[in-house]
């Protein structure tokens, strides 16, 4: 297969870093500078991208073209690209929903043909290898793979179903990206209390992660109506030290949808099942 031309859309360090890798397998990776600032200016030039004058040439120089950009700046983007008739790969690559994806895919089909795809782990620099997964038709997230072939980003094709990637990113990310705020709420109030040290030598003794664990959700909803209450004490404890208690709150009011479940035996498909009714 002939080297394609790449486009990346809003090199931000993720998305520079990302289409340097590109290049590797690319016969060029193109960005465009018009509105952008130095900062961009500065990534591009310093992992060797091409500037374009405007995104209409971005566009009709690339056989693929990746997007990463805030995930606020997604649908407007690809309405963006839209507008131009592009008929080459579109990689929607951004932290967004399935259904936001599909509402893409719906934008810019039938003219381009769109790979849901999600980055998952840092910036494929300094020995980092993030994985891009990837979703939909199986000749252009073959495409995909081969653009990537040999270089620091990894690639996992989940399947034809456009949405698939989206998911992944947002479930890891729903427990990742929350899981540090709950470290940071904990934190502070036993800062709060004097007992800081004490927490961290004692979550030192703990090194796995829940999240690799699902089987522990069945104990978990057996739990729940001792454990909503106990963290409704701790909303009020972080909110007395003038922390935000909302979180726990919601964890709370999550906890209370199985409150039926007392010290019961339940599958992990039960817990579930009784999580998902209102």
């Amino acid at each position: 297969m002939d080297q394609p031309t790449v486009g990346i859309l809003h090199p931000g360090s993720m998305g520079a870093a990302v289409a340097a890798c590109a290049a590797i397998n690319a016969a060029a990776v193109v960005w465009c500078e018009a509105g952008r600032s130095p900062a961009p200016a500065a990534r591009a030039a310093q992992f060797g991208l091409t500037p374009m004058a405007t995104l209409s040439e971005l566009l009709d120089r690339s056989d693929i073209v990746i997007s990463l950009c805030p995930p606020a700046a997604a649908e407007d983007l690809a309405r963006e690209v839209a507008g131009h008739c592009f008929a080459g790969v579109y990689v929607e690559a951004n932290a967004i929903s399935p259904e936001r994806v599909q509402r893409i895919a719906a934008l810019l089909e039938p003219d381009a043909t769109i790979v849901d795809s999600s980055v998952v782990g840092s910036s494929p620099v300094g020995g980092k290898t993030p994985t891009l997964y990837l979703s939909g038709p199986a000749d252009a997230t073959e495409r995909i793979k081969a653009l990537f072939a040999g270089t620091a980003v990894r690639t996992a094709v989940l399947g034809t179903e456009i949405g698939k990637a989206s998911a992944l990113k947002l479930a890891y990310a729903s427990f990742q990206k929350t899981s540090r705020v709950l470290v940071a709420l904990a934190v502070g109030m036993a800062r709060e209390h004097g007992v800081d040290q004490e927490l961290i030598e004692v979550a030192s003794r703990c090194t796995d992660s829940y999240l690799s664990e699902p089987q522990y959700v069945a104990k978990t909803a057996a739990r729940a109506w001792r454990w909503g209450p106990e963290l409704e004490e701790a909303a009020d404890t972080l909110a007395a030290a003038g922390l935000p208690p909302e979180m726990l709150r919601a964890a709370a009011s999550t906890l209370a949808r199985w409150n039926d479940a007392k010290d019961g035996e339940l599958t992990l498909t039960d817990a579930l099942d009784r999580l998902a009714q209102p």
